[in-house]
């Protein structure tokens, strides 16, 4: 099937489809916007940028690698079920134990993150689908793009959000300001097709090529818009799984792209998002893996915010074999995408735009699976739900790298644009380029903080499953154990420097409930040290949300608490009535 671009009717003015035969003066003109680091000398292409992005792949718990502890020879394999449990630490019995890396992503570590650079610090300003993706467009945290949650209600693919927001994406830039051609193909926003946001008909502006699925992630029986035109598929494996119907219509997308212009492709796989449907090849595969029995699993959630605290400890057996099958099915649903990135990267080697072409691989938000008696979800504040995998390959980037630098997926729309060359004083994004960093700069200034924000969500009825519980609470599966209520509502500063590894965090309820975490010394977050902590270390953190909290654009990149140029005044934590300030947490999403 061959691709085809908008319809001529549905282009929009600005594009670079609109621009007749001109001469190269009229293109620098139109394109005088991204000039900026690349140029347009004669013979100089800019680089091409593909954007691969998975759904809840978490980076703690394994999702990208991790080691496979496995028996030496003496040991019984009737301790299997605990040999074969991943862990980032060993058993007790460790000198009797081997240990494996082991990833459902071979290819794509072997391909994007051997061949590049791989951050080690990746976060993602909400831990939630439509909240994160709607930060990597627009490069914006949550406060300022107003996308809190999943739902129409919450600006999930809003008219509010695309009348105010996909105007001034990175793609919609990327097309009328740089003449790029810009690909989409997989899951958008959680309400994307709602017939309340003007259905599959409607196409974001700053697109060429569309390809988008209906709603939330599917593996079969699912609707795409092409185009702005509904095309239903069904269940036979051939021709509707939808990892691999992205795969090839991101094939097709390079064999017949225009040659003269650079291209930006989106590729949104379903996996590992639930329904974990797996390949056929694939159903049998990890049959032996569990999930981590990390420090954290099953346990109590101890001087945590109450909803942590209502989780059953200890879990029931099937809430665990619940688990351990969905970590497993989860992995499953990863190869058929580290298949898609072989054949991406196959192809672009193929057709000559490999080595001119930036891939970056990344999620939408991490996940758990039993840490803190919490079976299975995202929307926490902990490590296992906002960091994610972020690997980067390019023009320019050394192979075999790690950064420890600590980025966000607010950047990535300022890095891309940074790429084609567009400057990004000329935006209003909170984000930084992470070019610098790709680029081995040295004597580079660089954050030490970012925010992390959630807005929570409960059901105003009793969930008839779980007659026992109040209204107010929502996500309460298996077993009754809630993962989210209406005051899940919190904003945390996540700190990283020299000196310290910090997280800290706030609960808009009753209690005004904080969390704080030393994550030097307590990497899975058992210990809160609010309690024990340096109080006036507390009052800069506190003051330091509170500014983080109403940041836009350059603000959002001042210096942190332990950055040389912070500057913190008590006086300023004070309103002029000589009440202590409280930091604003969004009542009104529009």
């Amino acid at each position: 099937m061959r691709l085809l671009p908008l319809a001529p009717g549905r282009l929009r003015r600005g594009s670079p489809r609109h621009l007749p035969s001109c001469s190269p003066a009229l293109l620098l003109l139109v394109l005088g916007g991204c000039l900026g680091v690349f140029g347009v000398a004669a013979g100089t292409r800019r680089p091409n940028v593909v954007l691969l992005l998975t759904d809840d792949q978490d980076e703690v718990l394994g999702g990208m690698v991790t080691l496979l502890f496995l028996p030496r020879p003496s040991i019984s394999w009737a301790d299997y079920p605990v040999c074969c449990s991943l862990s980032r630490s060993p058993p007790p019995s460790s000198p009797n134990w081997l240990s494996y890396p082991w990833t459902p992503l071979k290819k794509t570590k072997a391909l994007i993150g051997e061949m590049g650079m791989t951050f080690s610090s990746a976060y993602v300003p909400s831990a939630l689908c439509c909240p994160s993706r709607a930060s990597i467009l627009t490069g914006k945290y949550p406060h300022n793009h107003h996308v809190v949650n999943n739902t129409l209600e919450g600006n999930c693919s809003s008219k509010s959000w695309q009348k105010i927001q996909e105007p001034n994406t990175f793609p919609a830039i990327l097309r009328s300001m740089c003449g790029y051609q810009t690909f989409f193909a997989g899951k958008y926003l959680n309400e994307y097709g709602a017939p309340d946001a003007g259905g599959l008909e409607h196409v974001p502006l700053g697109w060429s090529y569309w390809y988008a699925l209906e709603k939330n992630s599917k593996y079969y029986n699912y609707t795409l818009s092409i185009n702005g035109k509904a095309r239903k598929h069904g269940e036979n494996y051939s021709v509707d799984y939808l990892t691999d119907v992205l795969a090839n219509v991101s094939l097709d997308f390079l064999d017949y792209k225009s040659n003269f212009e650079p291209f930006f492709m989106m590729i949104a796989t379903p996996a590992p998002h639930s329904p974990w449907t797996a390949a056929p090849q694939y159903q049998k595969a990890f049959q032996n893996v569990f999930a981590p029995r990390n420090k954290n699993f099953n346990i109590h959630g101890t001087n945590k915010h109450w909803l942590i605290r209502q989780a059953k400890t200890p879990m029931t057996n099937s809430s665990i074999q619940f688990l351990d099958n969905a970590f497993r099915k989860r992995w499953q649903t990863l190869l058929s995408v580290d298949d898609l990135v072989e054949k991406l990267v196959k192809r672009l080697e193929f057709t000559g735009e490999l080595n001119n072409t930036y891939i970056f691989y990344t999620s939408d938000n991490g996940y758990h699976t039993g840490q803190f008696s919490l079976p299975i979800d995202k929307r926490q504040l902990y490590e296992f739900d906002i960091k994610v995998p972020l690997l980067v390959r390019g023009p320019g980037i050394k192979p075999n790298q790690t950064s420890k630098m600590l980025v966000a997926n607010i950047d990535l729309g300022p890095t891309i644009l940074d790429i084609a060359g567009y400057d990004l004083n000329k935006t209003q994004m909170d984000g930084m380029s992470l070019l610098p960093i790709l680029r081995g700069a040295s004597n580079l200034t660089w954050r030490s903080d970012v925010l992390v924000e959630y807005q929570g969500e409960g059901r105003n009825v009793t969930d008839p499953t779980c007659p026992s519980l109040s209204p107010g609470v929502s996500q309460c599966f298996p077993d009754c154990v809630c993962e989210d209520a209406y005051n899940n509502t919190y904003a945390c500063v996540r700190t990283m420097s020299a000196l310290w590894n910090l997280q800290y965090c706030e609960f808009d309820d009753q209690e005004v409930f904080v969390e704080v975490y030393n994550l030097t010394a307590d990497p899975d977050q058992i210990t809160n040290i609010a309690k024990t902590i340096d109080p006036e270390l507390l009052g800069k953190m506190n003051y330091r949300l509170m500014m983080l909290q109403s940041c836009s654009g350059p603000t959002c990149r001042t210096p942190g608490v332990f950055d040389p140029g912070y500057r913190f005044d008590p006086r300023l934590m004070f309103s002029n009535r000589g009440s202590v300030r409280t930091r604003r947490f969004s009542k009104h999403l529009l």
